[in-house]
Order: C-alpha cells, then sequence, then structure tokens
C-alpha cells in the first residue's frame, strides 16, 4: 500500500464526521484541515490528539507527540498506520424532524383524547470532536445528518409527546389552539432536548416546532369540531342548548299527528324550565306551544261551550274566560260553587238559586216572571 503525502476532507457538505480512507501514513505526510473542521488522530481505537483549522506535516519534531505514540525514529521518511478523521463543525439548521404516526393525546379542555402529528427542524454543532467521534461515531465511516436524525429519534419523539402534553395540561390549552403557542413549545422542547445531546459532544443551536395538527378524518376531531361549530352558532343566534332542546321538544310534539300533542308540549317546557331557561323563555316557550297547537280548546265556565284556548270573552254567551276571571256563585243553603248564570236550583242540596234583576240589579230567590222592586218582566230567565 503506498504511503499517503496529503490528507485533507474529501466528503459532502452535510457529512458531520469522516474518516480518511487510508491508514498508511508516514512522517512528512501533509495534514490539510479547513475552517469550520477539526481533525482527531486515532491509534489503536484511541484519540491522541486534535488539529484545528490549517496545514501540517507530521514530523516529530513539530508533533512529539508521533514519536511517543509510534516510537519513531528521527529523520528520515519512516512510515505508520493511524486513522485521520476530520469533524465538520459547521453550524448545521436545516434538520428534519417528524411524528411518523398520530400521537394520542388527552385534550386538556374538552376531555376527549385527540390524535395529533407534529412537524419541525433543529440546529446543531459539534463542539467537543473526541466525545462525539468516541460517543456516537464508533466505526462507522461517516456520519451525516440522516444518522443524527435516526440516532435521535427516539429521544424527541418521547421528548416532544411528554412536552406537548404536559404544556397543554399546564395551561389549559386546548390541542385545536396548540398553534398559537408553538414559540413557547418550542423554547421548552429546546431546554428539555439539550443536556441529551450535549452528552454526545454536540451542542443544540435550536429546536422549531413548526406545525402541530390533527387528522380531519378522525371521528373524535370530526365530533369536537361540530360541536364546537354549533356553540359557536349559539352564541351568535343568542340562545343555550338547554333552549334549543326544549324548542326541538315542542316542534316534535306539534307535528306528531297523534293525540298526545299538549302533555308532550307542556313536558317540553317543564323540561326547558327545569334545565333552567328562566321566567322569560318558559313564557316564550307556552306562547310557541300554543301556536303550534293550534287545536287547543277550553271549555267556558258559564255555559259550558268549547271555544279556542285563545278566546278572551265566550261567544256563545259572552262570558268572560280568561284564568281567574270567570264569576262563581255559591248556594244560600250549601255554601257549594255553582258554575253557570241559569242555574236555578243547586245542584247539591236542591235550594233554589237568587238570580238579579238585569233592570236594577236586586237579588230575587227563585225564577219570578217579574222583579219585585222596578217591576222588569223576567222571562228570559225562565
Amino acid at each position: 500500500m503506498p504511503i499517503i503525502d496529503v490528507v485533507k476532507f474529501n466528503s459532502a457538505p452535510d457529512v458531520f464526521a469522516w474518516k480518511f480512507p487510508n491508514e498508511a501514513l508516514a512522517t512528512w505526510t501533509q495534514l490539510i484541515v479547513n475552517e469550520t473542521q477539526e481533525a482527531v488522530l486515532f491509534k489503536e481505537g484511541k484519540a491522541f490528539d486534535v488539529f484545528g483549522p490549517g496545514r501540517y506535516t507530521l514530523d516529530t519534531e513539530n508533533i512529539p507527540i508521533l514519536n511517543k505514540i509510534f516510537n519513531l525514529p528521527f529523520g528520515g521518511r519512516s512510515p505508520f498506520s493511524a486513522e485521520v478523521w476530520f469533524v465538520n463543525k459547521v453550524h448545521s439548521l436545516s434538520i428534519k424532524w417528524g411524528t411518523p404516526s398520530p400521537i394520542q393525546i388527552q385534550d386538556p379542555k374538552y376531555g376527549v383524547f385527540i390524535p395529533l402529528r407534529s412537524f419541525g427542524q433543529f440546529g446543531i454543532q459539534v463542539r467537543d470532536s473526541k466525545k462525539f467521534l468516541m460517543k456516537l461515531v464508533g466505526t462507522l465511516p461517516f456520519f451525516d445528518k440522516v444518522n443524527i436524525t435516526n440516532y435521535f429519534r427516539g429521544l424527541y419523539l418521547t421528548k416532544v409527546k411528554d412536552s406537548i402534553s404536559s404544556y397543554l395540561l399546564r395551561n389549559g390549552v386546548s390541542i385545536l389552539e396548540i398553534n398559537a403557542h408553538l414559540v413557547e413549545l418550542s423554547s421548552c422542547l429546546k431546554e428539555i432536548i439539550e443536556p441529551a445531546f450535549d452528552e454526545y459532544g454536540i451542542e443544540l443551536l435550536n429546536f422549531y416546532v413548526n406545525d402541530v395538527n390533527v387528522p380531519e378524518y378522525d371521528p373524535a376531531v370530526k365530533q369536537l369540531k361540530g360541536a364546537l361549530a354549533k356553540k359557536a352558532e349559539m352564541e351568535i343566534v343568542g340562545y343555550t342548548y338547554a333552549q334549543e332542546r326544549s324548542f326541538d321538544t315542542l316542534e316534535g310534539a306539534a307535528t306528531n299527528p297523534g293525540g298526545g300533542q299538549s302533555g308532550l308540549i307542556g313536558a317540553g317546557i317543564g323540561l326547558g324550565m327545569g334545565l333552567g331557561i328562566g321566567n322569560a323563555a318558559g313564557e316564550q316557550a307556552g306562547g310557541i306551544a300554543q301556536v303550534l297547537d293550534v287545536n287547543a280548546k277550553k271549555e267556558c265556565p258559564n255555559c259550558n261551550a268549547a271555544i279556542a284556548m285563545a278566546n278572551k270573552f265566550c261567544p256563545e254567551c259572552g262570558a268572560d274566560v280568561q284564568a281567574g276571571k270567570a264569576s262563581a256563585r255559591h248556594c244560600p243553603g250549601c255554601g257549594a260553587s255553582i258554575v253557570g248564570e241559569k242555574s236555578k236550583f243547586c245542584s247539591i242540596c236542591g235550594e233554589p238559586l237568587v238570580n238579579k234583576c238585569p233592570g236594577c240589579g236586586t237579588e230575587m230567590a227563585g225564577a219570578p216572571r217579574f222583579c219585585p222592586e222596578c217591576g222588569k218582566e223576567l222571562r228570559g230567565r225562565e
């Protein structure tokens, strides 16, 4: 194997560590280290010296450590075997990361489990070349961005999941609102992940969370977004969920062709009142019930005729039929309530009832044909 005269970096710019392919070196070999690089000399798996940017001649006079390592004689061209590693110390800021599958996280605001994905990028720089090569690179011929992503995937996936869950729970932020907090979340993740990179001689320059999203096809996501849209609609229109359910019950009862409409409507109003609609909403619901049930009837307390619920006076006898305003008579014998102005005898004890003269208003017992006070004929009262 020929002895190498010049040793220098000859690989892609995104490579963090690269091993020079030939180990046959000699004193007077030229070692060239570019800016933003370091070269590390290995012998039998041990790192002996680190060379910064510049041009070096592998000479025992310039580098006395060579003689101690290889027991080389002074002068002449002495061959020896060693490994030369080049470490790229440039800032690499475009290393992509992402969650390959959705992470199940419970939304702290709404309590539902929602899958989410997260994506971003981070930047690193190799700070300690020896530590980086011995702890991370090992016997690989080179180490690039793909290796970095693969090696640290388990680390950042675990940290991202735990950090997002903790952040949401600690701040009470919904998963659907997390994109408004990406700057704070990125800073939090950087502080958590940074010590793990430092252990391998790498400085974590930044760690960005560019997006946190949820799959639109997931049933839990669809249900939650639908509920939030409905809530927003209610707030705009100005009613609550309890009121909407009460109105739905009333409308369903009105469109039901069965005979139990009034009972169902009353149950709907009671349900709405029990859920806290209040007096105003209860009155409004009652009005709606009357409008919906157009066939509802009530009985005239005077002539017992069936009349419409909305009537205030009986169309048959002209009596006032509003609640609490219907007149009532009492038997002078037993005191029982008498319904109907034309009743002549008590239905309980048979006592003749007192009538009033339509002319002077004199009360009269029985059913005389003329008023004893004014003489007005009372034939119409028979």
